[in-house]
């Protein structure tokens, strides 16, 4: 089964960390250096069901279903993800631990099956680490140490449908 596992140390506290993370007016912001995207319903509460909405593109209607399954405040973060219609879940994880620098943050995404599972695994892995290596430091780097963005960020959202 292929997987994908992803740890990054960010020089900001884990409260900065989460935000950027789970705040759904900032995801945009750091899923613009992938196939960009909204988090349309999300709120880290277990059972939340919301979408992850991007461009479309060919053989992808640009919209990914989620439900929540655990949270534990700048920490953790567990959800679903179905890509396609008829498409068994997979997992994400967000785990985040503090550090004397700041916040080792891992990403993994697991349940992936079959060769179209692994052909998956290899495209959204180099997706993610591009995300999580450009646009999660460019967005912390724009937020106050409450997890606010700063006003006037030169940051750019993406454009969607």
């Amino acid at each position: 089964m292929a997987e994908i596992h992803i740890v990054r140390d960010y020089p900001h506290s884990p409260v900065k960390v989460w935000r950027a993370m789970t705040d759904p007016d900032l995801i945009p912001y750091w899923t613009s250096t992938g196939q960009g995207g909204r988090a349309v319903g999300f709120r880290p509460v277990v059972g939340n069901r919301f979408q992850l909405v991007a461009k479309p593109v060919p053989g992808w209607r640009g919209i990914v279903d989620c439900e929540v399954l655990e949270v534990r405040e700048q920490e953790l973060l567990r959800y679903t993800w179905i890509g396609s219609e008829g498409e068994k879940p997979s997992y994400i994880r967000y785990h985040l631990e503090p550090t004397a620098e700041g916040t080792r943050f891992t990403y993994d995404h697991t349940g992936f099956t079959g060769i179209s599972g692994f052909v998956m695994a290899k495209l959204l892995g180099s997706v993610r680490t591009k995300m999580l290596t450009v646009g999660v430091p460019a967005l912390l780097a724009e937020m106050d140490e409450t997890g606010a963005l700063r006003p006037g960020a030169p940051l750019r959202l993406p454009e969607l449908r």
